[in-house]
């Protein structure tokens, strides 16, 4: 019997988490495992529709406007969440640190009032474990311009990308048990070996 945990995927862009919270989801589904996939922004009709606006590359929001449609589309999530909270695993991409780490880290909103709010939302909901993706500035351009398209979050400069990372680490070395980092740069089935095996011993 698998333990009902919350475990969430973070990282950059191009930083691969994306893909990996998909051989994880594809994991239970093979074993018959219980859960719910949400991604942040988005995860139901409301939240992707403030999802739609944060990405837009039309969008020319302040960075408190952001904040505050970042945590309205996790309010929206909030429900679902504590519906199946201990009921079934919940695989999250991106979450609280993507938060702290984009808009306090990055754009250097005041850390007290992200927390604030977001405790105010998650109450007693805790993430067990997070899979942390980091990513050379090489690499994530190189994934980036792959990609078909690019929303308003995939232009930023390369400084912004590397103080949103750092931001993730600080994160990290606060309470570092409860974190594994994954070298993105390299090779993906190894990484995808090692992040599946993880998954294992912790449900």
């Amino acid at each position: 019997m698998s333990k009902k945990l919350i475990i969430v995927f973070e990282g950059i862009e191009g930083s691969g988490k994306s893909l990996h919270i998909k051989n994880v989801a594809n994991f239970l589904i093979r074993n018959k495992n219980k859960f719910i996939q949400i991604r942040e922004p988005g995860g139901n009709k409301n939240s992707e529709k403030i999802r739609k606006l944060i990405l837009d590359n039309k969008s020319t929001f302040n960075k408190n406007t952001d904040l505050l449609l970042y945590l309205s589309a996790r309010s929206e999530n909030i429900d679902l969440i504590k519906k199946n909270y201990g009921k079934k695993i919940i695989l999250i991409d991106r979450f609280v640190d993507s938060t702290v780490a984009y808009q306090h880290y990055g754009m250097g909103v005041d850390f007290r009032f992200i927390n604030k709010i977001n405790n105010f939302l998650l109450k007693d909901i805790k993430v067990n474990f997070t899979f942390l993706n980091l990513v050379s500035s090489k690499n994530m351009k190189e994934r980036l311009f792959k990609r078909k398209k690019l929303n308003r979050y995939d232009q930023f400069n390369d400084n912004f990308y590397k103080k949103v990372q750092a931001g993730f680490i600080k994160i990290l070395k606060k309470n570092p048990k409860k974190y594994m980092t994954i070298n993105s740069n390299l090779d993906i089935n190894n990484n995808k070996n090692i992040i599946l095996n993880k998954i294992k011993e912790l449900i």
